[in-house]
């Protein structure tokens, strides 16, 4: 008998077709200047639906996400609330201030996920990786002994166990600046 893995939060990025991404379009907010309105990150800052978007904190400088498709437990984005696609553009504030949130949701996680370790980069440029290659974003990835499993060597899949909402709960219970709201 087969084990059944129960991911729906998967389903979306599956089968997500040109006709849904035009749906996601309607949901856009109006940003501002220097900003790009087809950027999840741009309509983040611009927008006060924290929990829609995965919103976990907001600085002057920077804005954390929870990636939508995260390649592990607790996988975050920081990023600056500017859109520059460059480390040259960073503002030496902005530097700062990037530097300090990657520091404390490390923190963060260590204390309410327990991880053994974690990868922390930034994917520069297109060919580099990057799917938004216009706005410069971090990725915060915990890892733990042993979290590849078979299921990555044998049936190239990843099991995410958490959701995007048990883990906005997590990071936000003590965060002022975000709006609870549904």
């Amino acid at each position: 008998m087969s084990d059944i893995l129960w991911a729906p939060w998967r389903l979306e990025f599956i089968t997500e077709n040109d006709e849904a991404k035009e749906a996601r379009k309607s949901d856009r907010v109006e940003v501002g200047p220097g900003c790009d309105p087809d950027c999840f990150i741009c309509q983040a800052v611009a927008d006060d639906r924290d929990r829609e978007r995965h919103v976990f904190f907001r600085s002057d400088l920077s804005i954390g996400i929870l990636n939508r498709y995260p390649y592990n437990n607790g996988h975050l984005l920081v990023a600056s609330r500017r859109h520059v696609a460059n480390l040259g553009e960073l503002l030496e504030g902005e530097q700062i201030d990037l530097l300090r949130q990657i520091a404390r949701w490390v923190e963060r996680l260590e204390r309410e996920m327990h991880p053994n370790g974690f990868n922390i980069g930034l994917n520069l440029g297109h060919a580099a990786g990057a799917g938004l290659p216009g706005h410069l974003h971090w990725h915060i990835v915990p890892r733990w002994i042993g979290d590849t499993n078979f299921m990555t060597a044998i049936g190239d899949t990843k099991v995410i166990p958490q959701s995007l909402d048990a883990l906005w709960e997590i990071l936000t219970k003590d965060e002022e600046n975000i709006s609870k709201t549904p």
